[in-house]
């Protein structure tokens, strides 16, 4: 009965005259009574004012889907204003990996888990609601702007784990795979070199070779082909991961299976003339020379046409056929597009393109607020020719049907940024500027009142789209595309009003944006016993101990995490000390 006079006193003070008023409403009460055998107990409630105040309505956020957690992905998501859009991530990988490091994962120089970064760490430091699923995309429906992805972690109420995303920008960032070109017998017998599992799983299966090689019941002929490592593809990936298998074999192997280290033998196999075809000349020959020095066997020139389970076929216009037996074969050819972007591709009338293409913006063509970035997508970037009228009419503002060097002047920055092959001929000739381009068409270009009419203008432009070049499917260029689209998102709004990129050609007013323009920062090639090539900006080469340590300083610094920097500057440190881990895990 305490409880029971406390609270209706409570409940009778609070009702009467002498309640103080809260402001913006007039307390109401709620008397709850409820009936026991010893007696009643009254409660009561303050339900609120009588006027909800209402809360100003937060715009609502424009969803963005991002596809994959590669380095154009992840790139996008760490510079990316995560307060502007509601974000979501999906990707069958949680994880991001520091994918240049993968041939050291191979040997047991890094440790797989040193290079990777979860995903769900990078959202957190980003802070907001960014929701990620692990789960990939099969399908693409651009007309409703919905993507279907599948899990294979659960199923929903049909059993599929299928499941639809909608969105209203959309970022491809899934990659790439492997292209086999269709040569028979590649998937079911060779290994890749994409992902941090194929990295493992050759690390597996080198020491799975050297076991089966130090069987007791085994002929020589047996070892010799189980301990023949086959490399197809002589790009940086094959070069690299050769280089690393031989430095394994000499550095540490040999000290463990004495009795076959000297049956091993390495051979890489490249169809074209010369390895490492991208780079300069120089690098190219050092490191055909010093893979000849090392041992391992450079077959250039031979195409593989079927890959056997004990067995490579190959064919050279000298030899013909060729059939080698080999203990595992690791295919490094080049890149394909994944199935379900084939099918987009053809979805958007791009079936006839090898990659997804986009504009100098990053955005699909013909697909309204799709964006690609990285290996999965290629920048089809405008030619002079094609708007060579419209540049002429933009430029002659005084409708004179002739140009003037000043008027041409006038609009060159504009030019130069819509179309940079202009910038990358006049250089690659050797001219100072438009004036020397002018003399070119004309004969004589000393007075800025020379004139053009319009077909001397398409004479003077008419070569500068020899100079149009299609980018590297490279992390370098991946990373810049997803910096550069993170912070077009992130200035979308004030763009609208205060556009910064060149003058339209076709149309009014300003781009919002200035076209995406790759920054080359050099390639590294590591060719093995702590020498690297490196091809820096500027026809910088350099080769030797002196670049290795140089690839080491740049490869710590790009690092994702502190966390990742430590663990693989540790290894390194390992390595020098204890060498590489030769375990079967």
């Amino acid at each position: 009965m305490r409880w029971a006079a406390f609270l209706w006193e409570g409940a009778s003070a609070a009702g009467g005259g002498g309640a103080r008023r809260r402001p913006g409403g007039i307390s109401n009460l709620l008397l709850v009574v409820a009936a026991a055998s010893s007696g009643g107990l009254v409660a009561y409630a303050d339900s609120g004012s009588d006027a909800a105040v209402e809360k100003p309505q937060l715009p609502q956020r424009k969803k963005v889907v991002v596809l994959g957690t590669g380095w154009g992905g992840t790139t996008f998501l760490r510079n990316l204003d995560t307060r502007l859009y509601d974000v979501q991530v999906i990707s069958p990988r949680n994880y991001f990996a520091f994918t240049p490091l993968l041939p050291s994962v191979t040997s047991g120089t890094v440790e797989p888990r040193s290079i990777v970064e979860p995903i769900r760490r990078i959202l957190e430091k980003k802070g907001g609601e960014i929701k990620f699923w692990e789960a990939e995309c099969f399908k693409i429906d651009p007309q409703n702007k919905r993507i279907h992805c599948r899990s294979d972690l659960g199923t929903n109420l049909e059993g599929n784990g299928e499941f639809l995303v909608d969105y209203d920008y959309l970022v491809v960032a899934v990659g790439a795979r492997t292209n086999t070109f269709n040569t028979p017998g590649v998937v079911e017998n060779c290994h890749f070199l994409k992902e941090v599992e194929d990295a493992q799983k050759i690390r597996r299966s080198v020491m799975d070779c050297f076991e089966k090689a130090s069987l007791p019941f085994l002929d020589e002929e047996e070892r010799k082909k189980n301990l023949h490592f086959v490399v197809v593809g002589g790009g940086p990936t094959g070069v690299e991961f050769a280089a690393s298998l031989h430095d394994f074999v000499t550095e540490d192997l040999a000290k463990l299976y004495p009795s076959i280290q000297h049956l091993v033998k390495i051979s890489l196999i490249e169809a074209a003339d010369h390895i490492l075809t991208m780079f300069d000349k120089r690098i190219t020959h050092f490191a055909e020379d010093k893979f000849g020095r090392d041992g391992i066997d450079v077959k250039t020139g031979y195409k593989v046409v079927k890959v056997a389970k004990d067995a490579i076929t190959m064919q050279n216009p000298a030899t013909g056929d060729i059939s080698v037996p080999y203990g595992m074969a690791v295919w490094s050819t080049g890149i394909g597009t994944r199935p379900f972007i084939v099918e987009f591709m053809k979805q958007i009338g791009q079936g006839n393109r090898r990659v997804l293409a986009t504009d100098e913006w990053l955005r699909v063509l013909e697909c309204d607020g799709v964006y690609a970035v990285g290996d999965c997508a290629t920048i089809n970037q405008r030619r002079v020719m094609e708007d060579i009228s419209e540049i002429f009419k933009v430029a002659d503002k005084d409708k004179s049907g002739t140009l003037t060097v000043k008027e041409i002047q006038d609009v060159l920055d504009d030019i130069y940024v819509r179309y940079p092959q202009v910038q990358l001929y006049l250089k690659s000739k050797q001219m100072n500027g438009i004036a020397d381009l002018v003399r070119s068409a004309k004969g004589d270009a000393e007075k800025e009142s020379v004139e053009l009419n319009i077909e001397e203008f398409k004479k003077a432009l008419s070569l500068v789209d020899s100079q149009v070049k299609f980018l590297p499917a490279t992390a370098q260029v991946a990373s810049q595309q997803g910096q550069y689209l993170a912070r077009c998102f992130n200035k979308m709004k004030d763009a609208e009003e205060h556009p910064e990129g060149p003058i339209r050609i076709r149309g009014e007013g300003r781009h919002r944006f200035r076209p995406f323009r790759y920054r080359h920062l050099g390639q590294f090639a590591p060719l093995g016993g702590e020498q690297t090539a490196a091809q820096l900006p500027g026809d910088w080469i350099s080769i030797g101990h002196s670049s290795q340590w140089l690839w080491y300083s740049v490869y710590a610094t790009k690092q994702i995490s502190w966390r990742t920097r430590m663990l693989v500057v540790s290894d390194w440190t390992r390595r020098f000390i204890f060498g590489r881990d030769s375990s079967c895990i």
